[in-house]
């Protein structure tokens, strides 16, 4: 799988934020289908040239505020509904 993320070391931010950002809105945009599995640590890690701890950080924030679903050594998948989720969550504010 192929993925648009890119990391700047002269960001502010942190890897592992850029990185969780960045999925996050391919996820929301719908660039990344429900039930999509993503690139393990290993393969995106060595993609964009960043440790592999740097990775496993972004998807662990990603894991736990359930944007993507871990499945052990299946590796990670994004989960289906966050578009509805996000959605009640917002019109149960109002």
């Amino acid at each position: 799988m192929k993925t648009n993320i890119r990391v700047s070391r002269k960001k502010p931010e942190s890897l592992t934020s850029q990185i969780r950002e960045q999925l996050s809105d391919l996820i929301e945009s719908g660039a990344l289908a429900a039930g999509s599995l993503l690139p393990s640590e290993r393969e995106l890690a060595n993609s964009l040239k960043v440790a592999r701890n740097v990775v496993r950080g972004a998807y662990e924030q990603l894991v736990s505020v359930g944007t993507i679903q871990s499945e052990g050594r299946k590796g990670r998948r994004v989960r289906a509904g966050n578009a509805r989720k996000k959605a009640s969550k917002s019109s149960k504010k109002k």
